[in-house]
């Protein structure tokens, strides 16, 4: 889906909605940050999730000047590397905690991070399928 028209995918529909690719660039941080968070998770008791700065991050890595095709290789790898991360997760481990800002500031286990992820990637989706 992310390389059949590069120009389609950079179209914003409004101004304040990302396009295609800049959604496509959000889940695979939102995927790698999540693994990151799984990890530490594992090593630190409950530790803090700090904000990912998902606004700042589309024009501070320029998410609109990535390469369709290396973002759609990526979202590949960081989808792999975070079910790798839940794979090797012991029953225990998925009732540690971390401190989780969304939707309002609380402990969290790593089940809620893991339902959590998949409801927003499910979410983008949409988002990226509205638009083409």
């Amino acid at each position: 889906m992310l390389i059949s028209d590069p120009a389609r995918l950079r179209r914003r529909t409004a101004p304040t909605v990302w396009s295609p690719l800049e959604y496509s660039c959000h889940v695979r941080d939102v995927l790698l940050v999540q693994r990151e968070r799984v990890l530490t998770a594992r090593r630190v008791e409950i530790p803090i999730a700090e904000p990912m700065g998902r606004d700042e991050r589309v024009e501070h890595a320029g998410y609109a000047d990535e390469q369709p095709e290396d973002v759609s290789r990526q979202l590949w790898d960081a989808a792999s590397l975070f079910a790798h991360a839940l794979d090797r997760l012991s029953d225990e481990d998925w009732e540690r905690r971390l401190v989780y800002g969304y939707p309002e500031r609380a402990e969290r286990t790593l089940r809620w991070v893991a339902v959590h992820t998949l409801h927003e990637l499910r979410h983008h989706l949409g988002d990226i399928r509205r638009q083409l």
